[in-house]
Protein backbone atom coordinates (compact mmCIF):
# COMPACT_ATOMS: atom_id res chain seq x y z
CA UNK A 1 0.00 0.00 0.00
CA UNK A 2 1.30 3.44 -1.06
CA UNK A 3 1.49 5.79 2.61
CA UNK A 4 -1.40 8.02 3.24
CA UNK A 5 -0.60 11.54 3.58
CA UNK A 6 0.63 12.50 7.07
CA UNK A 7 1.18 15.12 9.50
CA UNK A 8 3.60 17.52 9.38
CA UNK A 9 7.02 17.20 11.50
CA UNK A 10 6.22 19.89 13.98
CA UNK A 11 7.82 18.56 18.21
CA UNK A 12 10.69 17.24 18.93
CA UNK A 13 9.35 14.20 19.51
CA UNK A 14 8.05 13.68 15.95
CA UNK A 15 12.03 12.63 14.98
CA UNK A 16 12.96 10.84 18.25
CA UNK A 17 10.05 8.81 18.68
CA UNK A 18 10.45 7.22 15.35
CA UNK A 19 14.34 6.40 16.87
CA UNK A 20 15.82 3.18 17.37
CA UNK A 21 19.49 3.91 18.65
CA UNK A 22 21.78 1.22 17.39
CA UNK A 23 24.78 -0.18 19.34
CA UNK A 24 25.42 -3.33 17.21
CA UNK A 25 28.87 -2.51 16.14
CA UNK A 26 31.44 -5.55 17.02
CA UNK A 27 34.34 -2.89 18.03
CA UNK A 28 32.32 -1.07 20.92
CA UNK A 29 33.64 -1.79 24.40
CA UNK A 30 30.84 -1.83 27.32
CA UNK A 31 31.61 1.26 28.82
CA UNK A 32 30.33 2.54 24.93
CA UNK A 33 27.72 0.47 24.94
CA UNK A 34 26.37 2.35 28.64
CA UNK A 35 27.23 5.44 27.30
CA UNK A 36 25.21 4.95 24.20
CA UNK A 37 22.32 3.93 26.14
CA UNK A 38 22.43 7.08 28.14
CA UNK A 39 22.11 8.98 24.71
CA UNK A 40 18.92 6.99 24.49
CA UNK A 41 17.36 8.12 27.49
CA UNK A 42 18.98 11.59 27.04
CA UNK A 43 17.38 11.48 23.79
CA UNK A 44 13.58 10.16 24.73
CA UNK A 45 13.99 7.36 21.39
CA UNK A 46 11.80 5.16 21.15
CA UNK A 47 14.61 1.92 21.41
CA UNK A 48 17.91 1.06 22.02
CA UNK A 49 19.09 -2.25 20.05
CA UNK A 50 21.98 -3.91 21.42
CA UNK A 51 24.09 -6.84 20.52
CA UNK A 52 23.04 -10.00 22.74
CA UNK A 53 25.90 -10.11 25.11
CA UNK A 54 24.81 -6.54 26.33
CA UNK A 55 21.14 -6.92 27.02
CA UNK A 56 21.11 -7.29 30.37
CA UNK A 57 23.05 -3.98 30.88
CA UNK A 58 20.46 -2.48 28.44
CA UNK A 59 17.91 -3.90 30.60
CA UNK A 60 19.42 -2.35 34.08
CA UNK A 61 20.18 0.78 32.83
CA UNK A 62 17.33 1.23 30.57
CA UNK A 63 14.83 0.30 33.85
CA UNK A 64 12.06 3.19 34.19
CA UNK A 65 12.88 5.04 31.21
CA UNK A 66 10.63 4.88 28.16
CA UNK A 67 13.10 3.77 25.69
CA UNK A 68 12.44 -0.05 25.54
CA UNK A 69 15.61 -2.40 25.55
CA UNK A 70 15.88 -4.54 21.98
CA UNK A 71 18.19 -6.00 20.60
CA UNK A 72 19.01 -8.52 17.39
CA UNK A 73 18.45 -12.15 16.32
CA UNK A 74 20.26 -14.15 13.51
CA UNK A 75 22.57 -10.92 13.13
CA UNK A 76 23.99 -10.23 10.75
CA UNK A 77 23.32 -12.63 7.51
CA UNK A 78 20.31 -15.03 9.49
CA UNK A 79 22.27 -18.23 8.29
CA UNK A 80 22.06 -19.95 11.52
CA UNK A 81 19.90 -22.40 11.98
CA UNK A 82 15.84 -21.98 13.02
CA UNK A 83 16.65 -23.73 16.31
CA UNK A 84 19.35 -21.97 17.30
CA UNK A 85 17.90 -18.64 16.32
CA UNK A 86 14.70 -19.38 18.13
CA UNK A 87 16.53 -20.21 21.12
CA UNK A 88 18.82 -17.28 20.64
CA UNK A 89 15.11 -15.27 20.37
CA UNK A 90 13.56 -16.64 23.46
CA UNK A 91 16.66 -16.15 25.58
CA UNK A 92 16.51 -12.38 25.00
CA UNK A 93 12.91 -12.09 25.81
CA UNK A 94 13.56 -14.22 28.98
CA UNK A 95 16.05 -11.12 30.00
CA UNK A 96 13.78 -8.27 29.12
CA UNK A 97 13.97 -7.79 25.47
CA UNK A 98 11.02 -5.89 24.21
CA UNK A 99 12.03 -5.34 20.59
CA UNK A 100 13.96 -7.64 18.61
CA UNK A 101 15.26 -7.39 15.11
CA UNK A 102 15.63 -10.29 13.22
CA UNK A 103 17.49 -11.19 10.12
CA UNK A 104 15.06 -13.51 7.20
CA UNK A 105 16.46 -16.59 6.94
CA UNK A 106 18.80 -15.00 3.87
CA UNK A 107 20.37 -18.33 2.40
CA UNK A 108 17.12 -19.81 2.19
CA UNK A 109 15.17 -17.14 0.87
CA UNK A 110 17.56 -16.83 -1.84
CA UNK A 111 17.33 -20.23 -3.04
CA UNK A 112 13.51 -19.78 -2.69
CA UNK A 113 12.55 -21.80 -0.01
CA UNK A 114 9.78 -19.95 0.76
CA UNK A 115 8.04 -22.42 3.37
CA UNK A 116 11.48 -22.86 5.67
CA UNK A 117 11.66 -19.02 5.74
CA UNK A 118 7.78 -18.40 7.07
CA UNK A 119 7.64 -20.89 9.08
CA UNK A 120 10.89 -20.06 10.96
CA UNK A 121 8.88 -16.54 11.15
CA UNK A 122 5.50 -17.98 12.18
CA UNK A 123 7.28 -19.30 15.02
CA UNK A 124 9.20 -16.02 16.07
CA UNK A 125 6.22 -13.97 15.72
CA UNK A 126 4.06 -16.25 17.76
CA UNK A 127 7.19 -15.97 20.42
CA UNK A 128 7.36 -12.71 20.56
CA UNK A 129 3.80 -11.92 20.78
CA UNK A 130 3.07 -14.17 23.65
CA UNK A 131 5.46 -12.21 25.33
CA UNK A 132 4.00 -8.85 24.27
CA UNK A 133 7.27 -7.55 22.21
CA UNK A 134 8.01 -6.66 18.75
CA UNK A 135 9.69 -8.51 16.01
CA UNK A 136 11.08 -6.26 13.37
CA UNK A 137 12.39 -8.92 9.98
CA UNK A 138 15.45 -7.37 8.37
CA UNK A 139 15.14 -8.54 4.58
CA UNK A 140 19.14 -6.92 3.95
CA UNK A 141 17.61 -5.87 0.78
CA UNK A 142 21.14 -5.43 -0.50
CA UNK A 143 21.32 -8.69 -1.93
CA UNK A 144 17.88 -9.48 -2.98
CA UNK A 145 16.47 -9.29 -6.38
CA UNK A 146 13.11 -7.06 -6.84
CA UNK A 147 10.85 -10.43 -7.09
CA UNK A 148 12.33 -12.27 -3.59
CA UNK A 149 12.08 -8.44 -1.87
CA UNK A 150 8.02 -8.86 -2.78
CA UNK A 151 8.08 -12.40 -1.68
CA UNK A 152 9.54 -11.37 1.49
CA UNK A 153 6.78 -8.95 2.45
CA UNK A 154 4.14 -11.54 1.19
CA UNK A 155 5.93 -14.09 3.74
CA UNK A 156 6.08 -11.23 6.53
CA UNK A 157 2.36 -10.28 6.33
CA UNK A 158 1.51 -14.27 6.45
CA UNK A 159 3.62 -14.53 9.60
CA UNK A 160 2.27 -11.11 10.97
CA UNK A 161 5.46 -9.82 12.28
CA UNK A 162 4.88 -6.15 13.79
CA UNK A 163 7.77 -4.24 11.01
CA UNK A 164 9.84 -5.16 7.94
CA UNK A 165 13.38 -3.86 7.78
CA UNK A 166 15.24 -2.87 4.98
CA UNK A 167 19.26 -3.20 6.27
CA UNK A 168 21.36 -4.41 9.28
CA UNK A 169 24.04 -1.87 8.14
CA UNK A 170 26.79 -4.54 7.74
CA UNK A 171 25.92 -5.33 4.19
CA UNK A 172 27.77 -3.54 0.99
CA UNK A 173 24.32 -1.43 0.88
CA UNK A 174 21.91 -0.13 3.22
CA UNK A 175 18.41 1.31 2.42
CA UNK A 176 17.42 2.89 -0.70
CA UNK A 177 14.68 5.45 -1.02
CA UNK A 178 13.35 2.99 -3.83
CA UNK A 179 13.53 0.13 -1.17
CA UNK A 180 11.43 1.41 1.34
CA UNK A 181 9.11 2.52 -1.54
CA UNK A 182 8.88 -1.12 -2.83
CA UNK A 183 8.66 -2.75 0.83
CA UNK A 184 5.39 0.03 1.83
CA UNK A 185 3.45 -0.70 -1.14
CA UNK A 186 4.01 -4.08 -0.73
CA UNK A 187 3.04 -4.28 2.98
CA UNK A 188 -0.19 -3.75 4.70
CA UNK A 189 -0.93 -0.70 7.04
CA UNK A 190 -0.05 -2.70 9.85
CA UNK A 191 2.98 -3.78 9.21
CA UNK A 192 5.70 -1.21 9.34
CA UNK A 193 8.87 -0.24 7.70
CA UNK A 194 11.95 0.60 8.99
CA UNK A 195 15.15 2.07 7.24
CA UNK A 196 18.71 1.51 8.11
CA UNK A 197 21.73 1.69 7.20
CA UNK A 198 23.06 4.91 6.42
CA UNK A 199 20.74 6.76 8.30
CA UNK A 200 22.60 10.29 9.34
CA UNK A 201 21.25 13.41 8.89
CA UNK A 202 17.67 15.35 9.50
CA UNK A 203 16.93 15.38 5.73
CA UNK A 204 17.25 11.70 5.62
CA UNK A 205 14.79 11.22 8.45
CA UNK A 206 12.58 13.61 7.02
CA UNK A 207 12.50 12.28 3.88
CA UNK A 208 11.88 8.74 5.08
CA UNK A 209 9.07 9.83 7.30
CA UNK A 210 7.23 11.33 4.02
CA UNK A 211 7.77 7.77 2.49
CA UNK A 212 5.83 5.99 5.21
CA UNK A 213 8.60 4.51 7.50
CA UNK A 214 7.41 4.42 11.30
CA UNK A 215 11.14 3.68 12.25
CA UNK A 216 14.48 4.11 11.54
CA UNK A 217 17.78 2.76 13.05
CA UNK A 218 20.80 5.15 13.10
CA UNK A 219 24.01 4.98 15.39
CA UNK A 220 24.00 9.13 14.81
CA UNK A 221 21.03 10.10 17.19
CA UNK A 222 22.58 13.13 18.90
CA UNK A 223 23.76 14.37 15.86
CA UNK A 224 20.28 14.27 13.69
CA UNK A 225 18.18 15.08 17.49
CA UNK A 226 20.62 18.32 18.22
CA UNK A 227 20.11 19.52 14.94
CA UNK A 228 15.89 18.75 14.60
CA UNK A 229 16.13 20.97 17.79
CA UNK A 230 18.05 23.61 16.61
CA UNK A 231 15.83 24.14 13.63
CA UNK A 232 12.22 23.77 15.74
CA UNK A 233 14.22 26.56 17.99
CA UNK A 234 14.45 28.68 14.47
CA UNK A 235 11.00 27.75 13.59
CA UNK A 236 11.54 25.52 10.97
CA UNK A 237 8.80 23.15 12.20
CA UNK A 238 6.02 22.18 9.57
CA UNK A 239 8.23 19.84 7.31
CA UNK A 240 7.84 16.36 6.27
CA UNK A 241 3.60 16.30 5.37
Amino acid sequence: MSPEPRPPLARYQDLAGPNDHALVKPELSSSQVLEGLKVAMRYGVACASVRPCDLDLAVRTLQGSSVKPGSTVGFPHGSQTTAAKLYELRDLLRRGARELDMVIALPNLISREFRHVQTELEQASEACHREGAILKVILETAYLSEDLKIIACGICERAEVDMVKTSTGFAPAGYTVEDVKLLRSHLPEEIGVKAAGGVKTVEQVVELYGLGCVRVGTGSTAEILDEWKKRLGAGESGVGG
